[in-house]
């Protein structure tokens, strides 16, 4: 079987670890034949990205806090001469204390912090990103089932998804006509060092196993291979969509 991304770029933004949603997706697209670029937030993350890069065997790995101008700016020209096509955003962030709170007490800097990290950093990142997919190609971005249900504890971050995947659709509408899809994956609740942060997040995994219609949890794996579906030629015809990878636990009512 051909390598699926044989011959195609990735950008792939959020890789904090080896446990992260971003390093499973990476290591499929090392699988499927793909050139990686990654990037790391700041000083004290550099080292981690780039021993988990020289295992991906990552041609590039590039400094970007998505909050910085600066930093996006650099971004941007540290890719020319770079033909992409696929950015993987895996970016998300919100206070610890408006994860644990009731959500009428979210603090106001808490919910713009929110948004401006886990949301607004994908359009920041599509307006670098896009002129460099001259041969169109897929933008991808990770969302979960707390942006349409309420899931306990999840609290600002449900609605910053909620955001996230409105946002996925006005991109997906303003790039088509470059070739560029945007999409995002819901994944279902996986162990990373992100989840560990949601109060009885434990407890959210063994519901999940009891009442998904596969009677499972997903694992990186899975979702790393519905990214390389979207990111390569068999996805060609899916944008402004939300895939969910959750053993079918969103389709389940009462």
């Amino acid at each position: 079987m051909p390598q699926l991304l044989e011959g195609k770029t990735a950008l792939i933004l959020g890789i904090a670890n080896r446990w992260s949603l971003a390093y499973a997706i990476a290591q499929a697209y090392q699988r499927e034949g793909a050139h990686i670029l990654l990037t790391y937030q700041n000083e004290r993350l550099k080292k981690t990205v780039e021993e988990l890069g020289a295992s991906l065997g990552a041609a590039r790995i590039i400094e970007c806090d998505v909050t910085r101008e600066e930093d996006l700016a650099r971004l941007g020209e540290s890719l020319a001469g770079e033909k992409l096509h696929a950015v993987v955003h895996a970016i998300a962030f919100a206070n610890a204390e408006d994860l644990s709170r009731p959500f009428v007490e979210t603090s106001r800097d808490g919910f713009a912090l929110a948004h401006n990290v886990s949301v607004y950093s994908l359009v920041s990142v599509a307006r670098v990103a896009a002129p460099h997919m001259t041969e169109g190609g897929a933008i991808i971005t990770l969302t979960y089932l707390g942006a349409t249900r309420v899931v306990a504890n999840y609290n600002v971050m449900g609605v910053a998804k909620a955001a996230l995947e409105a946002t996925v659709r006005y991109l997906a509408s303003e790039l088509g006509e470059k070739n560029i899809r945007v999409n995002a994956i819901s994944a279902g609740p996986v162990k990373t060092a992100a989840a560990r942060g949601i109060k009885d997040f434990s407890t959210v995994l063994e519901k999940v196993e009891a009442r998904a219609p596969m009677r499972r949890n997903v694992t990186p794996a899975e979702v790393g291979d519905v990214a390389v579906f979207l990111a390569s030629d068999l996805g060609r015809g899916v944008t402004g969509d939300v895939l969910f990878v959750d053993a079918g636990y969103h389709i389940m009512g009462l």
